[in-house]
């Protein structure tokens, strides 16, 4: 332990009073939790909501805005605690590509909250990273969810990520970009552009459809990231059936995940110059969920290690939105330290 903090994890006069929250938002879900400000390690959080997306990308800025403040509002109510107790506030959201976007976000939430409360913007991949590292930035960090994105951080603090422009730009190795060339496999099979495929009856299965057409109403009804990427266990499940199509968008992905990883990597030199050292790989979403039959995230390890050997996985053991709360506790009492 440094100088400044005791072997409970707790900062040197630092009262234990007052919270710190921190939010994972995604095109799927958002999620808060509501942690101590003088937590002793595990984590114990005090709360936890969940509402839903506030990627402004995917459902506007109003409705964005209106999730996060409901959310971070339950939390604090869950915990029976107010916001003039709020110690620190990270707010880590899928959409937030620019600084203009943390900009915009960091103007709302100073409205929010009283004065003293140090508040943090981050996208949703920077709390990913913490969730692996408790906190401390540095390695890469691989989502591969609805949506996907590749980010990383080197020693010297600077960063650099791949993927993560939505489905329009093309995340194709996510959990969306998965399941749209699915539904496209099946529409190509039904007018005789492509192969036949067992996707079609296991597609319109799942939907409790009779037609491939059918397909067209119901994808363009609610065309919504989440609804689409919902079909991926379909996808894999056909692909262990021996689908030949669904094996392909498969492989396609895990290169599409890979490549990303690797593009960080090397404009890192997250494995040093010679590109053998080690560095630690975060891996977080539903698509990098182990299926011993078909595992997505252990096939875009085997493809990353012919090329950086030295990669280290990390499953995390604490969820995204508990990064985000760690990386504002470490930042927070970063600068209490050195004043």
């Amino acid at each position: 332990m440094d100088n400044h903090s005791n072997s409970n994890g707790r900062m040197k006069g630092e009262e234990d009073s007052g919270v710190v929250l921190g939010v994972d938002g995604g095109a799927t879900s958002t999620v808060c939790v509501c942690l101590p400000h003088g937590y002793i390690e595990p984590v114990n959080c005090l709360s936890r909501a969940v509402a839903g997306c506030s990627n402004r990308n995917s459902v506007g800025e109003n409705l964005a805005m209106e999730t996060l403040d409901n959310v971070l509002g339950e939390a604090l109510s869950m915990a029976g605690k107010d916001r003039s107790e709020v110690q620190a506030v990270c707010l880590a959201v899928s959409g937030v590509n620019h600084p203009t976007d943390q900009k915009r976000l960091l103007d709302w939430l100073r409205g929010k909250f009283p004065s003293h409360v140090k508040l943090y913007v981050e996208n949703d991949a920077v709390a990913a990273l913490a969730s692996g590292t408790r906190g401390k930035l540095h390695g890469c960090v691989l989502i591969a969810g609805t949506g996907s994105i590749a980010y990383g951080i080197n020693n010297k603090g600077r960063e650099a990520r791949a993927a993560g422009a939505g489905p329009i730009l093309g995340d194709w190795g996510s959990g969306y970009g998965i399941a749209a060339q699915a539904l496209t496999a099946v529409i190509k099979a039904h007018d005789g552009r492509g192969p036949l495929t067992s996707l079609t009856d296991n597609i319109l299965k799942e939907l409790q459809l009779s037609s491939p057409d059918e397909l067209i109403g119901w994808t363009y009804a609610d065309p919504s990231w989440a609804r689409i990427a919902a079909l991926v266990p379909v996808v894999v499940s056909s692909a262990i059936e021996g689908d030949e199509a669904a094996n392909k968008i498969l492989h396609e992905s895990v290169h599409e995940l890979a490549e990303s990883v690797t593009a960080v990597v090397r404009r890192l030199q997250l494995c040093g110059e010679d590109g053998k050292g080690r560095f630690p790989l975060v891996m977080v979403g539903g698509v990098l969920e182990s299926n011993k039959k078909w595992d997505i995230g252990r096939e875009v390890i085997k493809c990353i290690s012919k090329v950086y050997p030295g990669v280290d996985p990390i499953h995390p053991e604490v969820e995204p939105a508990v990064g985000a709360a760690l990386l504002a506790w470490h930042r927070c009492n970063y600068m209490r330290c050195n004043t």
